[in-house]
């Protein structure tokens, strides 16, 4: 491990576009689906569904959060629906899994997304099993990332000293409320869509294009 990471204990880790690469585009699957759910509840055609679920992410921080506090929508019945993919366009990582598994300390996933979708996506990934626990859109009471409050919840939760933790996440502005509370952060820059909005080295520690190769050259060489 390098010097400068011996103090991490905890390893946490964004899902979507993160723990896969974006070229995966799983996105556009749950985009889809997004936009039907929505066409069905306001009765519009698609492309109005589109300009309502992207107004939604941009001003509330997720589409869901939007359709709660504008339309009321249970959000068990909206994750349920648009995660409900194929996810033929992802496959196991045996490298990312033998890093994740080398790691110090405990790992966890702190995703915008339902922990029932992030194990279904763990699993296909090969990670199953690496991870002491998931913080999901539930546990965060529906407020997102990048708001700080789940941030706190999560350390609250599980007993993180930020500290001592270390926070891998795509989307850039993600970061911000993890370094201010002491995590030192990791900004996986592979290509999401928004993902370099409101980046700033003030609170990226780390800035990589590939997780298991960063992850791979931290830990060093396992025989030696």
């Amino acid at each position: 491990m390098r010097a400068e990471l011996t103090h991490v204990n905890c390893w946490i880790f964004d899902l979507d576009n993160s723990l896969y690469p974006a070229s995966a585009n799983l996105f556009a699957l749950i985009d889809e689906r997004m936009k039907t759910f929505i066409a069905n509840l306001l009765s519009v055609d698609l492309a109005e569904a589109h300009r309502v679920q992207k107004s939604y992410f941009h001003n509330h921080g997720t589409t869901l959060s939007g359709l709660m506090q504008s339309n009321g929508v249970d959000p068990h019945d909206f994750l349920s629906y648009v995660h409900d993919i194929d996810l033929a366009r992802i496959s196991a990582d045996p490298d990312l899994a033998a890093s994740i598994a080398r790691l110090p300390g405990r790992r966890f996933v702190f995703t915008n997304g339902d922990a029932s979708y992030a194990g279904r996506v763990l699993d296909k990934l090969g990670l199953a099993g690496l991870f002491e626990g998931i913080h999901d859109i539930h546990a965060m009471d529906y407020v997102p990332k990048p708001d700080p409050r789940p941030y706190t919840a999560m350390c609250d939760r599980f007993g993180i000293d930020p500290h001592a933790a270390l926070f891998a996440e795509d989307m850039a502005r993600n970061l911000e409320p993890a370094k201010a509370i002491g995590m030192t952060t990791v900004w996986i820059d592979n290509g999401s869509e928004y993902g370099s909005q409101g980046a700033d080295p003030a609170f990226i520690d780390y800035h990589v294009d590939d997780i298991a190769a960063w992850l791979t050259d931290i830990l060093g060489d396992e025989n030696i």
